[in-house]
């Protein structure tokens, strides 16, 4: 019998932890949930009520806390999940005899539902997300820097039609704690790799929220729509003005 493990990465997630959690009974065989050593809220003591394998490490990169806990992962298939995801029901219906019928495939790639501020949104460059979360142990390792991390597979890829279900923020005062936290490391990341700021880049707040909420249709899915296209035009235009910011201190 073919075995899956899910792992999960943590930090302070007591909130979401139980929902992913939840959507995992009856499918994971064993769910391995890596928390920061810096974690200090009950989300060690909520995965371990779910009979999950609890560690800790300390946090360096999202790549490396991922393999670490890909590592920890006894299962032939591991579903990689983030605590603010779930398996949907079709999802978890499809999986299992997926995995206990295709030989050849090294890995699956999943596609996304994302949900803000009560919605599914289905525009705005957010329709046809998808990502490479399940795949074969001993084919698989993530990659990445300081903010985006990926999974590399060796060997093919297919593709299933169940969902992970995936709410990012609760609400907008989430979505701004988090926006301050993720442009850092995405001003980081462009300053250490040579890119420098130019003023056109002040062009990019306008572009971004006519590019969602017009040319990709985020209008379609109302009030939710535009604020997530607002929003994350906001992101795309401070992550420039940090790299400016990160320019001046160096100078």
């Amino acid at each position: 019998m073919v075995r899956l493990s899910a792992i999960i990465i943590a930090k302070d997630e007591e909130e979401d932890l139980p929902g992913a959690l939840e959507s995992l009974k009856g499918l994971a065989d064993e769910i391995v949930v890596l928390l920061d050593t810096a974690s200090s809220d009950r989300s060690d003591k909520i995965a371990e009520e779910f009979g999950a394998v609890v560690r800790r490490r300390p946090f360096d990169t999202y790549a490396g806390q991922k393999q670490a806990a890909l590592e920890l992962a006894r299962g032939e298939w591991v579903l990689s999940l983030d605590a603010d995801e779930r398996a949907s029901p079709e999802l978890k219906e499809e999986m299992p005899g997926v995995l206990s019928q295709d030989a050849a495939t090294s890995g699956y790639d999943i596609p996304f539902e994302v949900h803000f501020l009560g919605r599914r949104l289905g525009h705005g460059g957010l329709g046809r997300e998808s990502h490479l979360r399940l795949f074969r142990r001993d084919k698989a390792r993530f990659a990445g820097g300081a903010l985006h991390e990926g999974v590399e597979v060796a060997g093919p890829v297919s593709r299933l039609r169940g969902k992970i279900i995936h709410r990012p923020y609760k609400d907008i005062s989430e979505y701004v704690r988090k926006m301050d936290l993720y442009t850092d490391l995405a001003a980081r990341k462009r300053f250490a790799m040579g890119a420098r700021w130019r003023p056109w880049r002040h062009l990019i707040l306008a572009w971004e929220f006519f590019c969602r909420a017009v040319l990709k249709l985020g209008f379609l899915d109302g009030q939710p729509g535009l604020v997530w296209a607002g929003l994350s035009a906001f992101h795309s235009w401070l992550k420039y003005v940090k790299l400016k910011e990160l320019e001046k201190n160096d100078a």
